[in-house]
């Protein structure tokens, strides 16, 4: 999960069974931009481009999180699953001090991987008090193959960002041209970023990086205007 700074200034102006969980939080204090959970890499790959695109916006700081793994470490090994990286792990009262998010994870039959619904069954507290409600979210995602869920794993994660009341930022059409490649095998939908991990040798291509780039450089620009705008007045 990567978070997202935004400084006070800036804000007043304009196989893939195991991925990291990421979050991307965005904040004009600090902006949390990546929150994810990957198993193999491929979303980690992910959510290091979007750590740079939200990174690109003047005054915000992305930060990369990745939540609790809950497989043993024997069962891990058996299914060669390499060891984690060095990124962060994030409690769920940590949420609260973002501005912004971007949630990313492998999908399983899909849906979420377990790891990352698990993290957020654990977000009961921060929901009683919808302490991340008017939150914006966005979310990435690997599945293993085109009809794997990359398109389903984004939709049944928005229910999640609801119960919160969060606000769901989907990337609609905004990468232009690159959303309509038809040559080349490309992850990825109007809602998120996406890559496909096939048998977990495939690696994420260069336009399904810049499509996370992007990603993160929408979300963070929109998470800006968002923060930097005064409430209405009751």
């Amino acid at each position: 999960m990567s978070m997202f700074e935004i400084s006070p200034e800036s804000a007043e102006e304009d196989p893939s069974f195991r991925k990291f969980r990421q979050v991307i939080e965005l904040r004009i204090l600090e902006f949390w931009l990546k929150m994810y959970y990957s198993m193999y890499g491929h979303v980690e790959k992910l959510a290091e481009e979007i750590k740079k695109g939200a990174g690109s916006v003047e005054g915000v700081e992305a930060k990369l999180w990745q939540v609790p793994e809950t497989l043993q470490d024997e069962v891990l090994t058996k299914m060669s699953a390499p060891a984690k990286s060095e990124v962060p792990i994030i409690t769920p009262n940590e949420l609260a001090e973002a501005d912004g998010f971007i949630f990313g994870f492998p999908t399983r039959f899909g849906m979420m991987a377990a790891q990352f619904k698990a993290f957020l069954d654990a977000t009961g507290g921060l929901w009683r008090t919808q302490q991340l409600a008017g939150k914006p979210a966005g979310i990435f995602y690997s599945t293993g193959s085109q009809g794997g869920g990359q398109e389903t794993t984004a939709l049944t994660a928005i229910t999640q960002l609801v119960h919160h009341g969060m606000i769901f930022v989907p990337i609609g059409y905004t990468f232009g041209a690159g959303m309509f490649e038809m040559e080349k095998i490309k992850g990825g939908s109007p809602y998120g970023a996406g890559t496909f991990a096939g048998d977990g040798s495939r690696q994420p291509s260069e336009l399904e990086l810049e499509q996370a780039f992007h990603q993160g450089k929408y979300i963070a620009t929109i998470t800006k205007k968002l923060k930097g705008t005064p409430a209405a007045a009751a």
